[in-house]
């Protein structure tokens, strides 16, 4: 079980108040690393950062300005020294505030040029940007695990259907912003691979399904009836897999991506 231990290491988590990102945060920690909440709102990274113990940190960053960056990567290495785990988690997914209208705007043919910016902001430039100032530290030192979040819609095209309700109405789309980032990040985890292999550096994606998180009755349906496993994730399903490639129980494993979707892509 050593090969799975975090001990000494230092972890940044971008991203970290959401969900999944508290998740990634709690497993990290359970495992012995160090951890760096990263968010936009400092206050509360400090205060979830407190939560998961003593050794741990909260900073406030936005991922898309690297002086952000810069002045949050100061912060970390003066208290740490060193980086040796990123995990590039911080993404936003389109929310439509009036669900009356969410069908319309959420379609192809109309959704907002500024809505599809904003998400390639976020969800891809935010990877480079992270990746950029906490990778290259990694690499000067030689060594080093870089997690990114994809998707399972980064490897297949959303199915729409399961956003029909009870009546077959489509309450909306899923839109074409979060499959194209998601597989934007996919093969720059094979860029960054191939491009800091020699250094010490891994960097493999993690791609998760669905979670659970008081949707509507016909979409936790509809969504669990694709999955081999019949049912939506769980949000802690993640964290074996989070530790796994964070750790030296996955040292030969770079430039991949591991798919835990309770079998949604298998068929």
């Amino acid at each position: 079980m050593e090969l799975f231990s975090l001990k000494g290491k230092t972890a940044i988590v971008t991203g970290a108040l959401g969900l999944i990102g508290k998740k990634h945060c709690e497993a990290l920690a359970t495992a012995g690393a160090n951890v760096v909440v990263a968010d936009m709102d400092g206050k509360m990274a400090q205060h979830f950062a407190q939560q998961l113990g003593k050794g741990h940190m909260g900073i406030g960053i936005n991922v898309t300005s690297k002086e952000s960056l810069l002045d949050g990567a100061a912060l970390v290495y003066e208290r740490y020294g060193s980086v040796d785990i990123l995990v590039n988690n911080a993404a936003i997914n389109d929310m439509f505030e009036n669900p009356a209208l969410a069908k319309d705007l959420s379609a192809f043919e109309n959704y907002p040029l500024d809505a599809f910016q904003k998400s390639l902001d976020v969800n891809v430039t935010g990877v480079f940007l992270c990746s950029q100032v906490f990778g290259t530290k990694m690499a000067e030192q030689g060594s080093g695990s870089i997690i990114n979040i994809a998707s399972t819609y980064g490897v297949v095209g959303p199915d729409q259907s399961i956003y029909r309700n009870a009546c077959g109405e489509q309450t909306f789309f899923k839109s074409p912003a979060y499959p194209v980032t998601k597989g934007a990040v996919i093969n720059f985890t094979r860029f960054l691979a191939a491009y800091w292999g020699h250094k010490g550096v891994r960097v493999n994606t993690l791609s998760p399904g669905g979670v659970e998180n008081s949707q509507d009755e016909f979409f936790v349906q509809s969504y669990s009836a694709k999955t081999l496993l019949g049912r939506m994730a769980k949000a802690t399903d993640y964290q074996g897999a989070l530790v796994f490639l964070a750790s030296e129980a996955s040292a030969y494993m770079t430039g991949a991506n591991l798919i835990v979707d309770g079998g949604w892509t298998a068929i």
